[in-house]
């Protein structure tokens, strides 16, 4: 199985794989082996939904030494690390709500990464064993508020401030992938994953190595430079190369 989805279907929700133009449905989960229903749609008659709904989210800050620039920010020796809630998450072609309570609210188009087992403690060597896959994210930031806070929680935590999607991809090598983000067709990131200033394995060991991953767990791997505001009636898209782009149309709360 290579590409995964969650969706909504007539009859409810559902994890599937997907193979050009049709939705197979999975049972139960998507995690190890899955097994399948037998049941099938056409890709067109369903709804893409978030693809996984995971524990926790941990974000790292100024992993693109580019990015930390821009923000007037040092590149940190170990990697930076935040959570946003779970409740963030939305899937391609929801809304990204801005609170009345930011006067800016930014793009942050970035990879992610999806644990598919419990882990603790993994070396960098064995990291990929411990990965089911990667999506797209958004890691939409109240940057006003990020800097009045001088910490992150209030600041990436906002309902809808965590688009991902639109697949899984469980085949995929990302160590050296093109990462853009366009608002309204207008390019304005444009990096690579291999500018990471820590790479994939590096996170997995230094994440693991602090708390129990599980399964579903979601690691942002940074965002690189060219981060800017988003407003109401605005569309911003994040495309990956091999993933796909994740799009959201901007509103106000």
């Amino acid at each position: 199985m290579v590409r995964i989805a969650r969706i909504a279907h007539p009859a409810g929700v559902a994890f599937v794989a997907v193979n050009g133009d049709e939705a197979a449905e999975i049972a139960e989960h998507p995690f190890g082996t899955p097994t399948f229903t037998g049941r099938k749609w056409p890709l067109a008659d369903v709804r893409l939904l978030a693809p996984i709904l995971p524990t926790k989210i941990i974000g790292v800050g100024r992993n693109y030494a580019d990015h930390a620039k821009e923000l007037g920010n040092e590149v940190p020796a170990e990697p930076l690390l935040f959570f946003k809630p779970n409740t963030s998450v939305v899937g391609p072609n929801v809304e990204i709500k801005l609170p009345a309570v930011s006067e800016r609210v930014d793009f942050e188009g970035e990879l992610a990464v999806i644990i598919g087992q419990p882990c603790r403690d993994v070396p960098k060597a064995k990291a990929a064993s411990v990965i089911m896959g990667y999506t797209i994210a958004n890691d939409v930031t109240a940057r006003d508020l990020q800097k009045k806070d001088v910490q992150f929680t209030r600041a990436k935590g906002f309902d809808t401030f965590c688009p991902l999607g639109p697949f899984i991809e469980t085949d995929f090598d990302p160590s050296d992938v093109r990462v853009v983000t366009e608002v309204d067709g207008e390019v304005k990131q444009d990096g690579r994953t291999s500018l990471m200033v820590h790479d994939i394995p590096s996170l997995v060991e230094y994440v693991s190595g602090i708390m129990t991953l599980l399964p579903g767990d979601l690691i942002l791997t940074g965002t690189p430079a060219g981060v800017g505001p988003i407003r109401a009636g605005q569309t911003v898209s994040v495309t990956v190369d091999g993933l796909g782009t994740l799009t959201n149309p901007v509103a106000n709360r």
